[in-house]
């Protein structure tokens, strides 16, 4: 079956490795940081994978190199095939796994990272590692096996991804009382877009909600955490799930009313990749306590 595979040299793991690791980073120069060595065995590995398979795996881009179709498609099998190796190894071993997560900032802070340092789950010795990116990154990482695990809003992403329904959060649009003294006031000021808006674009696109469309923020943030900073600033409008409102400052604000296609609330979803838990059936119970403890401290949180 894979004789013609092995009937010439030039095929290695280190070279497969070389080739997942130059994809992962972008570039032989990221891959390989400031070792000059390390940036031409790169480059001489990649070669001898190109001479081996006969088509082109890299391709100029700009000052640097990418990689091309091909490159992308073998570097994806072979981050698989290495991660299979990776955990078949682990098993054997008797070592634990670090589990990826990736998160939009508030949700990291507010509900992620509290419940994997929670007695319970650190006793569990089960390692986790959270790392704070974007939605749309979150789906490419989970595509390519470089995170385990994604907290999304979207319900639905691009096959063959997975997710499942955790909760919500109710939202709020804010405005300082120096702008307007009421909601009606309020409202009218966010129709005649002259109501200055701080915007969490971070984790909140603007694109979903058509009351926004043409409105130009005066500020954009990465989370809601920023945008709270922001608020309390009094010199712009924000929106911020309600459970993050503070108590003290309420009498400043004014809650604007505005309209959602849907309901006022952000809905959270974890995500994965069904190819992860054919290459680690373990992970399997991981998904299953993430979604069933972080389903619990969204309802704990107050709407």
């Amino acid at each position: 079956m894979f004789a013609r595979l092995f009937s010439q040299s030039g095929l290695s793991l280190e070279r497969l490795r070389a080739l997942v690791e130059v994809g992962a980073s972008g570039s032989i120069v990221k891959a390989a940081g400031s070792d000059l060595g390390r940036q031409s065995q790169y480059s001489r590995q990649i070669k001898e994978l190109e001479s081996f398979f006969q088509c082109s795996l890299v391709e100029r881009h700009g000052k640097g190199i990418r990689l091309t179709a091909s490159g992308r498609e073998l570097a994806r099998i072979c981050r698989f095939f290495l991660l299979g190796l990776s955990n078949f190894q682990l098993g054997c071993l008797a070592e634990g796994q670090t589990y990826r997560i990736g998160s939009p900032p508030t949700f990291a802070a507010r509900l992620l990272l509290p419940f994997l340092a929670n007695p319970r789950q650190v006793d569990s010795g089960i390692r986790f590692s959270v790392e704070q990116v974007s939605e749309d990154e979150i789906e490419r990482r989970l595509h390519d096996l470089r995170l385990d695990f994604g907290i999304v809003v979207r319900p639905v992403l691009s096959r063959p991804l997975r997710t499942r329904h955790l909760g919500f959060w109710n939202l709020s649009l804010l405005s300082p009382r120096r702008f307007a003294r009421s909601p009606k006031q309020a409202a009218q000021a966010l129709k005649e877009r002259c109501l200055p808006l701080a915007w969490p674009e971070g984790e909140l696109p603007r694109a979903t909600f058509k009351v926004l469309e043409r409105y130009e923020p005066m500020l954009s943030c990465g989370s809601f955490l920023e945008a709270l900073t922001a608020l309390e600033g009094q010199g712009v409008a924000t929106v911020l799930p309600k459970f993050l409102i503070p108590e003290t400052a309420i009498h400043n604000l004014v809650t604007v009313p505005w309209k959602l296609s849907g309901n006022r609330r952000l809905s959270y979803h974890l995500a994965w990749n069904p190819r992860l838990l054919r290459l680690n059936p373990h992970a399997a119970r991981r998904r299953d306590a993430l979604t069933e403890g972080l389903s619990q401290a969204l309802t704990r949180i107050p709407h």
